[in-house]
């Protein structure tokens, strides 16, 4: 038998680092073969059913030979992108052209990863705030640039680390990516942070990236505001979203870029030429969700709500005090006081192998993120008194 020939690979595979989710989900394989019940909280994956009205219209839409051929426009069918305008004009007020300010995309990380490859030259700098959901850092790397990370926040310190980042670093950044509801910390802003951000972007002539995930899945009253809100964001920036959380499409992957034409534009082109867009079907389905689910919408945002609570207030009487979010389908936690000399990884481990309870740790998300834990509301409220239960006979946290 021949000797494999040995391949050069591209250096870009030496800035990525050690996959940590392939080593927990490596040990979760394991310890289920071996029988154990694991109840998985690492992973921010849906498993509540897509709306019926969605599947009923896929599954019509799928009948239909016609839609079985390549969608032609890899943006996005004109029906589609028409109603994602309308979305935002009854959910944000926002005015939106289809034709040049709309693209749709295969779900929003791949969307991202496509506009970072065709905005960023080989030694261009982005600024990414830190912790961050790992596309943001790892996508710029792999599209050629360099990340410049800033602590995480929504004040005045957060501006002015901002401020000396963008006119004190050489080169001077090209974009900032920002991402609220947050992940993995499910931090939230009102409309004020973008309205003192927009303008320092367009004053700096830095693109503004705002992923908004999470757009719906928000908690006691409080409404995520759309960072095309601000008058002149457009100029500015593109708004990524996905069907992916709210509508529980997460394996579907649809998302959307909206916001400024000419990136949005090299978004379309650059897209041209590495797929031909979602399978037709897929599109006229997200049409019924946008316009026929929004109360559908709500409802699983009340869902994780419950979740969140059930979660949240049992770890607090067990000794682990958290912080409620607000938004997103994650719980931050804090590592507790007693296994704080743990890595974020090792105390996940730990709590892997005593608990049969999976969390992803920190790290994962960059250094901003050791000494937590996200935990994900995907489990139903029986699984997650289960999983405190387990924790609490595991662990002693009070002492």
């Amino acid at each position: 038998m021949c000797a494999q020939q040995k391949i050069q690979f591209a250096r870009r595979l030496d800035n990525l680092p050690p996959y940590i989710f392939g080593r927990l989900n490596a040990i979760k394989s394991a310890r289920r073969r071996a029988g154990e019940d694991i109840i998985d909280l690492g992973m921010g994956n849906p498993n509540d059913p897509t709306p019926d009205p969605i599947i009923e219209k896929l599954c019509e839409a799928v009948r239909d030979p016609k839609n079985h051929r390549y969608s032609v426009q890899a943006e996005g069918i004109h029906n589609l992108k028409r109603e994602v305008g309308r979305f935002y004009r009854s959910e944000y007020d926002v005015e939106l052209d289809p034709a040049q300010e709309v693209v749709c995309t295969i779900g929003s990380k791949e969307g991202l990863s496509h506009l970072l490859l065709a905005v960023l030259e080989e030694g261009d700098v982005a600024v990414v705030p830190s912790p961050a959901f790992p596309v943001h850092t790892h996508g710029v790397r792999l599209a050629g640039g360099s990340v410049l990370s800033i602590p995480l926040g929504t004040g005045d310190k957060f501006f002015d680390d901002l401020r000396y980042a963008v006119e004190n670093f050489d080169p001077k950044p090209k974009m900032l990516i920002v991402n609220f509801p947050h992940n993995p910390t499910a931090l939230t802003v009102t409309l004020d942070f973008f309205k003192r951000l927009v303008p320092y972007c367009r004053e700096q002539n830095v693109l503004l990236i705002h992923d908004f995930a999470y757009s719906h899945i928000v908690f006691d009253g409080y409404r995520a505001p759309s960072m095309l809100q601000v008058e002149g964001a457009g100029d500015v920036g593109v708004e990524f979203t996905t069907m992916s959380k709210s509508f529980n499409m997460a394996g579907w992957r649809v998302g959307f870029a909206v916001g400024h034409k000419d990136a949005v534009g090299a978004l379309a082109r650059i897209k041209g030429y590495f797929d031909y867009g979602l399978f037709m079907p897929v599109q006229i389905a997200s049409i019924i969700a946008l316009r026929h689910c929004k109360d559908e919408a709500a409802r699983q945002a009340q869902l994780y709500q419950r979740r969140r609570d059930v979660l949240c207030q049992g770890l607090e009487r067990i000794g682990w005090p958290v912080e409620k979010p607000q938004a997103s389908m994650f719980a931050w936690v804090r590592i507790p006081g007693k296994y704080r000399h743990m890595s974020s990884l090792d105390f996940s481990l730990l709590l892997l192998e005593e608990a049969n309870v999976a969390a992803a740790p920190g790290e994962a998300f960059g250094a901003g993120g050791e000494q937590y834990l996200r935990m994900a509301l995907v489990e139903n409220e029986l699984r997650l008194k289960q999983a405190v239960r387990q924790i609490g006979r595991a662990l002693d946290l009070r002492a």
